[in-house]
């Protein structure tokens, strides 16, 4: 069996047992100029159509709404302020939902809009309730279709851009499948609209600063984030077990190549999940409030042991945090460790560093664990 023939019969084992897909679409594919274009949207909703008629269940997430109502406002270029680009996607998401549903009521099938912000996912009891919700309109037979909340959407709750959305909401539902439609072919050695002999990677077996290199930041006048967006979310996405396709949303019956495992864009190939679902949102999904230095016995207690971080190992706490907040571990020369829910606020640390757990609560009067962090609520990451 040649290389390409091995690539083949990979990409068919692997799609073989999708069920369940995620298919991000970006602006740069939805729009022309910053208008948005309809006739790419009944291709995409047909495409999509027919998925689900196989018996597929797809959720989508949907640039677009900023550049449509650039677009419904007659602006040359994209707002830069956040009150700016709010308001033009307030003009632009009612357009955008229209397409979808009008293309969609073509097949005789709904659709359902999701604006989400990152606080909805970071809150844990709002992240079961997006889960939830999510799960009940796909069990329903009606096609998700999310974006970010940009109307509301302010830079410390921002989610970056919908590739890192698509990545999050992947795991959310536990999908097979991460699509990414984009405005290229896939991921390439060089940016191929420099270098037009730059050569299409078919398969990547694990992002690593190598495939890095790889990336372009440039994203167009209309997107945000460009191919190395696109390659954090695959690795987040990969990282929990599921298959990503990068793959150009231009092409005509792309999905459906895809789906039937031909060489299409670039497959990033998933790697064994080691995280549960709540560990996952821990190093992937929540934005962390601080740090906590540890020492060394601490440092080799976490990575070798398994332990949870006693206050014993503490020597130091950098930014100001409250109970339950989102930390970093660092080491004394300020390597990242991971990641944890902390069980006592910043300021509660200082005073019990160094510490045996025994004495917490004569020192603070009240004491809500042992652990200033528990092994269960932490991630060993090098995010």
């Amino acid at each position: 069996m040649n290389k390409q023939t091995g690539l083949s019969e990979q990409r068919k084992a692997l799609v073989k047992r999708v069920k369940k897909i995620v298919i991000k679409i970006g602006s740069a594919v939805l729009t022309d100029n910053g208008v948005l274009h309809r006739p790419t949207i009944t291709r995409l909703a047909d495409d999509i159509a027919t998925l689900k008629k196989k018996g597929y269940q797809t959720v989508i997430v949907s640039s677009g709404a900023i550049a449509s109502g650039v677009g419904k406002m007659g602006l040359r270029r994209k707002p830069v302020t956040i009150p700016q680009k709010q308001a033009v996607a307030a003009i632009g998401q009612g357009s955008l939902m229209y397409a979808y549903e009008e293309a969609f009521n073509a097949h005789q099938m709904l659709v359902a809009q999701i604006l989400l912000t990152r606080e909805d996912l970071t809150n844990r009891q709002r992240y079961l309730n997006a889960r939830n919700t999510l799960i009940t309109l796909l069990e329903w037979g009606i096609i998700p279709i999310i974006n970010e909340n940009d109307t509301v959407a302010v830079e410390e709750i921002k989610f970056g851009d919908n590739d890192n959305l698509s990545a999050l909401i992947a795991h959310l539902i536990e999908s097979d499948l991460l699509i990414v439609l984009t405005d290229t072919e896939g991921l390439y050695e060089r940016d191929p609209r420099e270098d037009p002999q730059a050569r299409l990677i078919p398969v990547v077996e694990q992002v690593n600063s190598q495939v890095l290199e790889y990336t372009s930041n440039y994203s167009g006048q209309w997107g945000l984030g460009g191919m190395r967006s696109k390659i954090m979310a695959a690795r987040k996405v990969t990282a929990g077990g599921i298959s990503v396709i990068v793959a150009s949303g231009r092409k005509e019956g792309v999905l459906q190549e895809i789906i039937k495992g031909k060489p299409v864009g670039t497959l990033f190939l998933p790697q064994k999940a080691t995280l549960s679902r709540k560990k996952h949102w821990i190093a992937f999904t929540l934005k962390h409030k601080g740090d906590i230095i540890i020492d060394e016995g601490a440092k080799q207690a976490v990575l070798e042991k398994g332990k949870s971080l006693l206050p014993s190992g503490v020597v130091g706490v950098q930014g100001r945090f409250s109970m339950g907040a989102c930390v970093r571990l660092v080491d004394q020369k300020a390597r990242l460790i991971g990641k944890g829910l902390a069980n006592y606020s910043s300021s509660d640390i200082l005073k019990i560093c160094g510490m045996k757990s025994s004495e917490i609560e004569k020192k603070l009067e009240f004491k809500h664990s042992d652990e200033v962090i528990h092994r269960d609520n932490m991630v060993i990451t090098n995010e």
